[in-house]
């Protein structure tokens, strides 16, 4: 899942990037509201994270435009204003939920899970296909009864697929959302990384559930 962290706190901005990268997101981080705002009508996030204060475009401005222009992806707004009236004032133009700084990273986690789940019909931190499960609060893996251990973009893989079952996945889609660079030059990467996942899922000679679809993309679905 691709997230975009706006926040201008040259401590805290890197600080969010690397621990929710560290949580198999893939994640881009700015600094600037109109830059921001820019990026985040070009790519489909599945998520945005909101500074308020920010030079150029302030948070409040940046919600109202994205969703005047349509865009319905969660937005989460951070902010030192603890008022209110700015909290209603966020949440009337779009915003789906607030965190007032300081803040632990285990609660903008938990909320960023939260949010997440909202736009699903996974209602469950446990994602489940066949004999295949995903609990997105531990990120532990199963298939069957063995616990695979797989890297950060295998598992941001297997995730983008699960949340995704049955839905033929071009590899922009896949790049979109689960990298967090130009789609026209992850196609090779992204191959090799289904080629990856599948030999954990059937390291036990398990059926292969990742289908590849000619000219089209991948698909989770049950064995042919």
């Amino acid at each position: 899942m691709r997230i975009l962290v706006v926040e201008d706190d040259p401590r805290l901005g890197p600080s969010l990037k690397k621990g929710l990268e560290g949580n198999h997101y893939a994640v881009d981080l700015e600094v600037n509201g109109e830059d921001a705002a820019l990026m985040a009508a070009a790519t489909p996030y599945d998520l945005i994270i909101l500074d308020i204060l920010l030079p150029g475009l302030n948070g409040f401005e940046i919600c109202k435009q994205l969703r005047e222009q349509g865009k319905n992806m969660p937005i989460l707004m951070l902010t030192a204003l603890d008022e209110v009236n700015q909290r209603v004032k966020g949440l009337d133009l779009g915003a789906d939920d607030y965190l007032i700084k300081p803040f632990a990273l285990s609660e903008l986690e938990a909320r960023v899970r939260a949010l997440l789940r909202r736009g699903s019909t996974m209602k469950t931190s446990l994602l489940q296909f066949l004999d295949i499960t995903l609990d997105t609060s531990t990120h532990e893996v199963r298939r069957g009864e063995r616990v695979l251990n797989l890297c950060n973009k295998e598992y941001a893989l297997l995730e983008f697929f699960m949340r995704h079952p049955h839905q033929v996945l071009s590899r922009t889609m896949i790049a979109e959302h689960v990298w967090d660079g130009d789609a026209d030059h992850l196609s090779n990467v992204i191959d090799v990384y289904i080629r990856y996942l599948r030999r954990k899922l059937c390291d036990k000679n398990d059926p292969d559930v990742i289908h590849t679809v000619r000219g089209s993309g991948y698909q989770l679905k049950e064995p042919a």
